[in-house]
């Protein structure tokens, strides 16, 4: 071999030193017969765009040629790298960016792992002992009604200067009809009630409540619940005073009965 020889006069005389054709060659290595005569024939436009070292490297293999021993041969294959000469301000300021990566990575590790004894350890009974307690307002006592409203934090009073309290709860549709007496100087008030609706309202002087369907809704008056005893359907009808008080109808008064008399018997009145 000369050492002028290029990289297809190479291949080609290490193929005809091992009585191999090309045809057999092209067999084994599952290659077109074309591309093996463009090797031989240095025609690296013949072949396939950057496929002309990879396919030069194939049949080197076969063939047995060492490419690296033929370096300056090899060189002449269109697809060597070329590379660009160092540049040194470009190397110094990577070498600047690498350190300030580095730093930042060291102070990053050390900002994570040196307060880590701190953060998992409990203070002491002390330390809390001697931490300021947040001034927080006392919960509010739980209401005392029937049916709270919602939103309501604090019971309201059963009677103030605006009037009685009256509370109102359904489970059925009921007429509901205010009717404070004439000395009250009010105005009648009527409400229809549905299920589960509360009503409630504030009253002054005496007034009469009035409902069409007693049965299904509970009354509340100044506080006190107020046991109207009615059923389903059946109509009531309850007076109050002026500070709420259940003004309950008199029962009518039961006559003693007549005594009878010794003349009196079975047969009549004796002679």
């Amino acid at each position: 071999m000369r050492g002028d020889d290029t990289v297809g006069q190479l291949l080609q005389e290490a193929r005809m030193a091992k009585g191999l054709s090309r045809e057999i060659l092209a067999l084994e290595l599952k290659l077109p017969i074309r591309h093996i005569e463009a090797i031989e024939a240095d025609d690296w436009a013949a072949l396939p765009p950057g496929r002309s070292r990879p396919l030069a490297r194939q049949l080197a293999e076969r063939l047995g040629v060492d490419l690296e021993f033929h370096t300056d041969a090899f060189q002449t294959v269109p697809g060597a790298q070329e590379w660009a000469p160092p540049d040194p301000r470009q190397e110094r300021l990577e070498r600047v960016v690498m350190g300030l990566l580095t730093a930042a990575s060291v102070l990053v590790v050390l900002w994570l792992v040196v307060p880590g004894p701190s953060l998992g350890r409990k203070p002491s009974p002390s330390y809390l002992s001697a931490l300021p307690r947040a001034a927080l307002p006392p919960p509010p006592p739980p209401s005392t009604a029937a049916y709270p409203v919602l939103g309501e934090l604090l019971p309201e009073a059963p009677l103030n200067e605006q009037g009685v309290l009256i509370s109102l709860r359904s489970m059925d549709t009921c007429e509901v009809r205010l009717e404070p007496l004439p000395e009250s100087g009010e105005q009648a008030q009527t409400h229809t009630l549905r299920v589960s609706e509360p009503w409630r309202l504030r009253v002054k002087g005496p007034f009469a409540l009035v409902l069409d369907n007693a049965g299904v809704v509970n009354v509340e008056v100044a506080g006190v619940r107020i046991p109207h005893g009615q059923n389903v359907g059946e109509a009531w009808t309850g007076r109050f005073d002026a500070e709420g008080r259940w003004l309950r109808p008199s029962p009518p008064p039961t006559e003693p009965p007549e005594p009878a008399t010794p003349d009196d018997d079975e047969d009549g009145p004796r002679p």
